[in-house]
């Protein structure tokens, strides 16, 4: 084999249409455009959306609702999913993210939810515990501390 040799697979690759060039090509004459109207003009078409000059649909709806810009997001973790860690083992966000139970895609912090048992005693460190699962820790004979 040959650099001036190396061709495409078979099918990989179509040649052009070339419009305009005969009726014999089946794309001569109008192009494959029909006659006159908008479509068939350069340039032609209508914007995405455009519904031949009825109210669009995104106009007809009501808006709802807003993005507050202020609100603070919390990656979650329930006790039950720190089972997965050996017992006495202080368990700290970055821990979290390598074990893959949180990606620490939102802003706020990771947030501890009381879902399910906790059978170890562990140190969690994270942003926020709900009440549930503060006990829940505690009840393993655990410790739950919030970092600023």
């Amino acid at each position: 084999m040959r650099i001036h040799t190396i061709q495409p697979a078979i099918g990989a690759t179509t040649s052009d249409k070339r419009l305009g060039r005969g009726i014999g090509s089946g794309l001569g004459k109008t192009s494959g455009k029909g006659h006159k109207g908008q479509w068939a003009r350069s340039g032609g078409g209508v914007r995405p959306g455009f519904e031949g000059g009825q109210t669009p649909l995104a106009r007809r709806l009501p808006k709802r609702g807003f993005n507050n810009k202020f609100a603070i997001t919390y990656d979650i973790v329930n006790v039950e999913q720190l089972n997965v860690f050996e017992e006495g083992t202080v368990v700290t966000a970055e821990l979290l993210i390598e074990k893959r139970i949180v990606t620490r895609k939102n802003n706020g912090g990771i947030k501890v939810l009381g879902h399910g048992n906790l059978t170890k005693k562990l140190t969690v460190k994270a942003d926020k515990f709900s009440a549930s699962a503060k006990a829940a820790i505690e009840a393993a004979g655990g410790v739950a501390e919030v970092i600023d």
